[in-house]
């Protein structure tokens, strides 16, 4: 039985198109280790000069694309997923995946460690501050939303990827994974509406 037979459950004939290639990939693209260094580097900096440009910078671009990146998954690539043929679903999720092993922990530690900072140089984490019940419901959003990206995305992202890397992937359990994983992307973008509304309010105080 091929991969695509075991995801849906339906008969050869049902799936017509060439069988599933199984190739090569790496589960961690280490190309991408520098980039994300840099990155990391220039989050340390800018947290270590205190510099309320370079917080402001991180906290807002990653931010603002871990929003984009949730929305895109959740409702956007998870429908046309759901529509492509078995073997063009498996490797765009062999090329989607190893990347997001990356991206995912990259945006989430940049969003969070520069928000904490940017509220502590604008005084919004004390208690006096006007602003400071909004800034305590952003972080329990953000603080689920890390919850969710961390310990459901990204660990059922590693595991579609360690079972496509067996000699014969169980095509019900990539299955089973790549619907957490763009589900659980769903749930976080739908989340990410209720940030935008507390960021603009703080924004415009």
């Amino acid at each position: 039985m091929s991969i695509a037979q075991q995801v849906v459950g339906a008969p050869p004939e049902a799936h017509a198109g060439p069988p599933v290639v199984q190739s090569d990939f790496d589960i961690v693209p280490l190309r991408g280790l520098p980039i994300v260094g840099v990155i990391l580097a220039g989050l340390v900096a800018a947290i270590a000069t205190n510099s309320k440009w370079g917080v402001d910078f991180f906290h807002v671009a990653s931010g603002a694309f871990w929003t984009v990146l949730d929305l895109f998954l959740g409702f956007v690539l998870g429908p046309i997923l759901g529509r492509l043929s078995i073997p063009a679903r498996v490797e765009l999720t062999k090329r989607l995946m190893p990347k997001m092993v990356l991206i995912m922990p990259t945006v989430v530690v940049c969003t969070l460690a520069a928000g904490w900072q940017l509220a502590h140089q604008t005084g919004d984490i004390l208690l006096s501050s006007p602003d400071h019940p909004w800034v305590v419901a952003s972080m329990v959003v953000v603080g689920v939303m890390a919850v969710v990206a961390l310990g459901l995305l990204e660990p059922a992202n590693v595991a579609v990827l360690f079972e496509l890397k067996k000699e014969r992937p169980d095509g019900a359990v990539v299955g089973r994974l790549m619907k957490r994983f763009i589900y659980s992307a769903g749930v976080t973008g739908a989340m990410q509406v209720a940030t935008l509304v507390i960021m603009s309010r703080i924004a415009t105080k």
